[in-house]
């Protein structure tokens, strides 16, 4: 005669979730989670025209605005997403290795009077958006001029 087999109400519902095809309760637990679909953290939309992405409808419009200056001979030298390091990559004592840390600029131009203008297009500012603009005037003496929408 055989015993019966005793299983937690836990082990129980993984057992039913595999054999159904679905993730068990662990499997849900270990996962990060999902943004609701739809809706960005900041809602911002995302912008894809031609081969240009923006990261929001603010930053492509301030774009075009820069762009119909630079054809008027105001501003030279448009450029978008430039990177600037902050912190070198480096190894921690324990032989781990520290991926770099940069500020991304949404535009960089430079005025008729010879001065460089590094911008962002801020909805939304970060703690880490406000470490990085800190270390970008420590590090490389460049001042962030924010746009707001």
């Amino acid at each position: 005669m055989s015993r019966p087999v005793q299983m937690s109400l836990r082990d129980f519902l993984d057992l039913r979730a595999r054999t159904a095809g679905r993730p068990t309760l662990r499997d849900l637990r270990d996962q990060p989670p999902k943004p609701p679909k739809g809706r960005s953290k900041y809602r911002n939309r995302k912008v894809a025209v031609d081969d240009l992405a923006f990261d929001s409808e603010a930053e492509h419009r301030r774009w075009h605005v820069l762009l119909v200056l630079q054809r008027a001979g105001e501003i030279t030298e448009l450029q978008r997403q430039v990177r600037y390091e902050l912190i070198p990559a480096q190894v921690g004592p324990g032989g781990r290795k520290q991926r770099a840390t940069a500020y991304i600029a949404d535009c960089v131009y430079r005025t008729k009077d010879g001065k460089v203008v590094v911008e962002d297009v801020k909805g939304f500012r970060t703690d880490a958006y406000r470490l990085k603009k800190k270390l970008l005037l420590e590090r490389h003496g460049i001042e962030i001029q924010e746009v707001r929408p």
